[in-house]
């Protein structure tokens, strides 16, 4: 099962299974925002990062000095996507999804409506040890039909969702084999070592 919320470093629980953002919100609200030092800690992310994301206009750019859910969102939804795609392809496809990052006139879902379906599917599949593409789809599915009132264009979601649950899952299978690899490399190294001082 994840040990993280996706796109951030707090610990998975069974309290926001449904509602994957609920473990931020409350700190926004609470806060009139979050900081770029509570962003880093919250995505892992480092600064310098985050605002490379502004000044391409991937992440819509704060008021002030604070993140507001809009911008803590997309750059969730982002840090999910950043193992297993392009930077430039996630900031495309976020685009098919919602348009211009600074209007959301032309959103098809709103991002926390997106995160948290993405975040149930994601948990979903891997309680269930699926993540073959027809139960994946039919995953989406269910989670379109249940909530087709917060959605514009289904269909176009409907390809994003699976575009992006198979990244996050993809990214997460590439950080397991590096961890693996730099084990298998470190035994090598001692090994080889170790036959150097006999």
């Amino acid at each position: 099962m994840n040990v993280l919320i996706p796109g951030t470093t707090i610990p998975f629980s069974e309290a926001v299974r449904d509602t994957a953002f609920s473990a931020v919100q409350p700190v926004l609200e609470a806060t009139g925002g979050l900081t770029l030092s509570q962003l880093s800690k919250l995505t892992g992310l480092g600064g310098t990062t985050i605002q490379n994301w502004i000044k391409r206009g991937w992440v819509s750019s704060p008021r002030g000095k604070k993140y507001s859910d809009k911008q803590v969102l997309r750059i969730l939804l982002i840090n999910m996507l950043k193992d297993a795609m392009k930077l430039e392809d996630i900031a495309r496809l976020m685009s098919y999804v919602n348009g211009d990052v600074e209007d959301n006139s032309d959103d098809i879902i709103a991002d926390m409506h997106l995160y948290n379906m993405l975040c149930r599917i994601i948990f979903t599949a891997e309680e269930e040890g699926v993540h073959d593409a027809v139960t994946v789809d039919k995953l989406i599915d269910s989670e379109i039909e249940e909530h087709s009132g917060d959605i514009a264009n289904a269909v176009k979601l409907r390809k994003a969702m699976f575009v992006m649950v198979t990244g996050y899952r993809c990214g997460v299978l590439k950080r397991r084999m590096e961890e693996v690899l730099t084990g298998v490399l470190e035994e090598q190294k001692a090994g080889s070592l170790g036959k150097k001082l006999e």
